[in-house]
């Protein structure tokens, strides 16, 4: 039996597409190896990397672990590298004479199987609703890599859904590109709440949380169902990226900054104690002292659960890239940066100290060093921080790995800027 090792790259989309690659590599009689760990003979017969396109960061992580599989390979510990995902989908002309030593180069797969292997725990799952992007934000490039908008049909989301829960999963992650475009191109109306309503009627699955929304245009009726069906986590992944309206207007976001701050308004007030994660860019082209200054009202302002921060960076082949120079020198965007996220700093802090001395049903995904490590509904896995529980207080029948993947009732008794403790 050959064995098999898949690196992924980049976002939870993604892991999902490895997810489906391993299962079809299962289905043909590969061992898998999974990353990080090291067979016992030291030897894995090909490792395929899914690579991650987005920014230049992303890039270079990818190239780094083309280059550690290329390195294992001359040492003998590796017998074939190949290639997929997003990097190698937009320099597929360019990478393979740079890396020769890649024995298969891939551009973007595609994947039918409703059936995957899950790298995460196994009682939570990402669900991936649509492949590609309609929009034309001039930053990013995921458009010219992934294409156009491909809504997932949902009676096969639905299917996969019960799959997942069948194995054990009791939270999804509703993913893709822009989650709320989902039913547009195949059903001619957004149809994410009808989705959301035919996942939260299995049987199986407790938590349905939503990410990688698009403001322009976001469905209210998502909110009133969320507001409504307890199944559906009180928390939106929303990336504004800006609130300047001529840093908007550049960044052809169709949205305004008024209408951008009345929408996190009607947010907070249709879905009574939703969290907000949203992602922000400092520097892009437009962006002069008084936009960013703008940019800090609007943090004050909105007061958001969740915060993370990117420096703009200039992709080519995006609007950006060909109509707009990168005039903003490195150490402003820098000095900008840092300024956005100590700010963010105290209001993560004191939103987090505000939920000491409550009481909040978490989920637990891990035990260490005799901590439990947990979420709550308005914690995502991954991305936001942790709700840590000494095991010293626990059930006492109950071991720490038995809790693992079930609920549990805690008190929350201390808090900092990312983390808090509690006491079951």
């Amino acid at each position: 039996m050959k064995k098999v090792r898949v690196v992924t790259m980049g976002c939870s989309k993604n892991r999902v597409d490895s997810e489906h690659l391993l299962r079809i590599l299962q289905e043909r009689g590969y061992e898998l190896v999974p990353e990080g760990v090291e067979p016992a003979d030291g030897w894995i017969d090909e490792t395929i990397i899914n690579t991650c396109g987005f920014i230049q960061d992303a890039k270079e992580e990818s190239i780094e672990a083309i280059l550690e599989a290329v390195e294992a390979k001359k040492q003998g510990r590796v017998g074939k590298v190949a290639v997929f995902g997003c990097l190698s989908q937009r320099y597929r002309a360019e990478l393979p004479p740079e890396i020769p030593e890649v024995d298969e180069w891939n551009g973007i797969l595609t994947f039918d199987t409703l059936r995957r292997v899950l790298t995460t725990p196994s009682h939570y799952a990402y669900l991936k609703i649509s492949e590609g992007c309609d929009r034309t934000c001039s930053y990013c490039a995921i458009p010219l890599i992934r294409g156009p908008h491909v809504s997932v049909p949902l009676e096969d989301l639905v299917e996969e859904a019960r799959g997942l829960a069948a194995q054990g999963v009791k939270e999804l992650i509703v993913i893709a590109q822009d989650t709320t475009y989902y039913g547009l191109d195949r059903y001619g109306k957004r149809c994410l709440a009808r989705l959301l309503e035919q996942l939260a009627k299995i049987d199986g699955i407790e938590w349905i949380r939503l990410h990688y929304s698009y403001p322009t245009g976001f469905p209210e009726d998502v909110l009133r169902l969320m507001a409504d069906n307890p199944k559906i986590c009180p928390y939106i992944d929303i990336p504004l990226q800006h609130s300047a309206d001529r840093v908007l207007s550049m960044m052809r976001r169709g949205i305004d900054g008024r209408q951008t701050r009345d929408l996190v308004a009607k947010m907070r007030d249709l879905v009574p104690g939703v969290v907000l994660r949203t992602t922000l860019i400092v520097g892009h082209p437009g962006e002069g002292e008084a936009e960013f200054r703008d940019l800090l009202d609007f943090v004050r302002e909105s007061r958001f659960e969740r915060l993370g921060a990117f420096q703009y960076s200039e992709e080519e082949g995006t609007y950006g890239a060909l109509h707009y120079k990168d005039e903003i020198p490195p150490e402003v965007k820098q000095e900008r940066y840092d300024r956005l996220m100590e700010l963010q700093s105290g209001i993560s802090l004191a939103y987090n100290r505000s939920r000491v001395g409550t009481r909040t049903r978490v989920l637990v995904d891990s035990v260490s060093d005799g901590v439990l490590v947990a979420r709550s509904q308005t914690e995502s896995p991954e991305v936001d921080g942790e709700i840590l529980i000494g095991t010293g207080v626990r059930r006492p029948e109950e071991s720490p790995s038995a809790i693992i993947g079930h609920f549990l009732d805690v008190n929350i008794i201390g808090a900092d800027e990312y983390d808090l403790l509690a006491e079951i």
